[in-house]
């Protein structure tokens, strides 16, 4: 299959590529820096510059090929996240880049279109189960995703197959939101808002970039990506805590989030998400089942990181 790929060095594209690689699917890949073309050239794809807001440059890029995978994002990072102007990018991204890559795959003859979109932007449901039938409720820096969805959801006329993949929240080694997390909690104090008792859904990068895998054979909607087992608020850093060996860390009070807007309104919500939909029908099984085996395995890699660095002064 040719398959053409956006975001492929992100925390999840540059964990797709190898796979879509490793299975002998032919791959064209964007790159927007220089220095990214080796990195690609190096998993064995095929790397293109081309901008995604540029309707004719897009369509020469992705015609001919089989599939089109969109990953491209892009999210503020720290706390720049709580500015309201640090997300103007990626709802471009969202709004006109992915109904871009849509046309293009319609005109080139593509027959599959895998739209990453986001999990969180599902209402609190509190103890409730959270399936692909909820409705979302996004926030104002999460409006974007309906226009990402719609754009899916458009590719599937005419007999293609449009796929949806709601993330659920990601951890990995190389994400600086685990990094700040697992500074947080060394220091005793997590200032993220919501309820002890609330849910929180996540899945690793790893899991993530299987999940795009598994997608290239499921049937056209949308599929949550989130591990077995969503935890608790208070668990899920307690879990954190005792992989690093220290406290549990005291958690922000529920008013706290009243202080980022409504994105903080959207970070203390309860999101007990299913992932039987994925399970069933794409025969997805996570390498990390809940975040506790997850947490250890990035623990793993941070430390054996350090150690190279270490030996390496």
């Amino acid at each position: 299959m040719r398959v053409f790929l956006t975001g492929a060095t992100g925390v999840i594209g540059r964990r797709v590529l190898p796979l879509l690689v490793g299975l002998d699917h032919s791959v064209t890949a964007v790159a927007h820096r220089p220095q990214s073309w080796g990195e690609i050239e190096r998993a064995g794809a095929v790397p293109v510059q081309v901008d995604l807001f540029a309707r004719a440059a897009i369509q020469r890029a992705v015609a001919g090929h089989d599939a089109v995978i969109n990953l491209a994002t892009h999210l503020p990072a720290g706390l720049r996240m709580f500015l309201p102007g640090a997300w103007a990018e990626n709802d471009r991204i969202r709004r006109i880049a992915s109904a871009n890559l849509v046309d293009a795959a319609i005109a080139g003859g593509a027959t599959r279109f895998i739209q990453e979109s986001f999990a969180p932007a599902y209402p609190d449901r509190g103890e409730a189960w959270i399936d692909e039938r909820t409705p979302i409720a996004p926030v104002r820096y999460s409006r974007s995703v309906v226009d990402a969805e719609r754009s899916a959801q458009r590719f599937s006329s005419g007999g293609r197959t449009g796929v949806v993949l709601r993330f659920a929240a990601f951890y990995g080694p190389d994400s600086w939101f685990t990094r700040d997390l697992i500074r947080y909690v060394r220091h005793g104090f997590v200032p993220i808002p919501g309820a002890a008792d609330s849910f929180i859904s996540s899945v690793s990068h790893d899991d993530a970039a299987t999940a795009v895998m598994g997608a290239l054979l499921a049937r056209a909607g949308i599929y949550n990506v989130v591990d077995d087992e969503p935890m608790r608020r208070g668990e899920f850093v307690g879990s954190l805590a005792e992989t690093l060996g220290v406290p549990a860390p005291k958690l922000a009070p529920p008013w706290m989030k009243y202080l980022f807007g409504s994105l903080g309104e959207m970070l203390a919500r309860s999101l007990r998400i299913s992932n039987r939909k994925l399970r069933e029908e794409c025969a997805w099984v996570p390498k990390y089942p809940t975040v506790r085996e997850g947490w250890r395995a990035v623990a793993a890699t941070i430390s054996a990181s350090s150690q190279v660095r270490g030996t390496a002064r």
